[in-house]
């Protein structure tokens, strides 16, 4: 099939979308399976074979055998039934699942349109360069499920949080470019935002979604059940404010908690800032219908947090709060584009 520019370039954009949602998706669905304590429920890492699940009951209890080995079964889950294992063993299915969907969507549409020469030059570079990121999240991926097969009963937090991160960059640089491939150029403001503000606000959301990855990794989210307060004081009471500067804060739940909460402070100041400078100036009138949105969002991403925390990360809460970080991500994202183009 030959593609004229115009059906060009409406296939990019649709492609960048569809495969945007389907990070987005990934996303979703790997803090689920964190929530579940499914992440290590596959101890074999087969690229190919590794797409088809098992069949047979023989293949069902071959898979539970091989779980049964790892730390995770032996000290947290020795009761398990097969029927338990199978819940487990779905949701890391379908993660892995998703990620070699999204590398096949990826790249067959990739070279047709390298080899047909339908991309720029900065736009082959961009593409490249996420599919090289994709390739490496899944490394990744398995090198954090192998951090939790031999010594411990879980994965590594600093591994989970990389493994998210990488997976929110290639999200952000797939929205960034369908921004680009659907944008009118229709911003003619005077008067211009500082760039920096929204950008800045955007990498201290990715940050804090990285963040995040600590949170769920040590289970963080089950502690301290109070707001604002954590039990009885503002610092939580079982460490030090030294620790703070020390690797201990990256290790102890309490302080991640701590840590997370006051990020999120410092986020409404920095956008209350950022509306505040929007909404005095009419030049930036046309960037307000987009800082209206973040704020909401916002808004409801800091009051999902409070819920979570209050009810001691249930996994409904636990799992809207990270969708919320998603929309809070994306309408973000659209508003660093129109700003940048202010």
């Amino acid at each position: 099939m030959l593609l004229n520019t115009n059906q060009s370039d409406k296939f990019i954009s649709f492609w960048l979308l569809f495969l945007t949602i389907l990070v987005g998706l990934i996303i979703i669905i790997g803090g689920l399976t964190r929530l579940t304590d499914s992440g290590l429920s596959i101890t074999k890492w087969n690229l190919f074979t590794g797409i088809f699940p098992p069949f047979s009951l023989e293949s069902w209890e071959k898979s539970f055998s091989l779980y049964k080995k790892i730390p995770e079964y032996k000290l947290i889950y020795p009761s398990m039934t097969l029927y338990q294992f199978k819940v487990i063993y779905w949701w890391e299915y379908i993660h892995r699942l998703l990620g070699r969907v999204i590398g096949i969507f990826f790249i067959i549409p990739l070279i047709y349109l390298t080899f047909k020469k339908r991309l720029s030059k900065s736009n082959l570079f961009s593409f490249y360069l996420i599919f090289f990121l994709i390739l490496f999240q899944g490394f990744i991926g398995w090198y954090m499920v192998k951090s939790g097969l031999i010594d411990r009963t879980d994965v590594s937090q600093y591994l989970l949080s990389l493994h998210l991160t990488f997976a929110i960059i290639i999200f952000c640089l797939l929205m960034w470019n369908f921004l680009k491939s659907v944008s009118q150029n229709y911003f003619n403001s005077k008067t211009k935002i500082p760039f920096f503000l929204p950008l800045f606000f955007l990498i201290v959301l990715i940050l804090q979604i990285s963040l995040g990855a600590f949170v769920s990794g040590l289970d963080a989210g089950q502690i301290y059940q109070t707001w604002p307060l954590m039990g009885q004081n503002y610092f939580p009471n079982d460490s030090l404010v030294s620790d703070l500067f020390s690797l201990k804060l990256f290790e102890t739940p309490s302080l991640v908690q701590f840590l997370h909460r006051n990020v999120a402070y410092i986020m409404m100041a920095l956008f209350s800032l950022i509306l505040f400078i929007i909404f005095n100036n009419n030049n930036l009138a046309c960037l307000r219908k987009s800082a209206i949105y973040v704020f909401l969002f916002l808004f409801l991403q800091f009051f999902l947090g409070i819920l979570t925390i209050i009810f001691g990360a249930q996994i409904f809460l636990a799992s809207l709060h990270q969708l919320g970080s998603i929309i809070l991500l994306t309408s973000t994202l659209i508003l660093v584009f129109n700003s940048s183009r202010n």
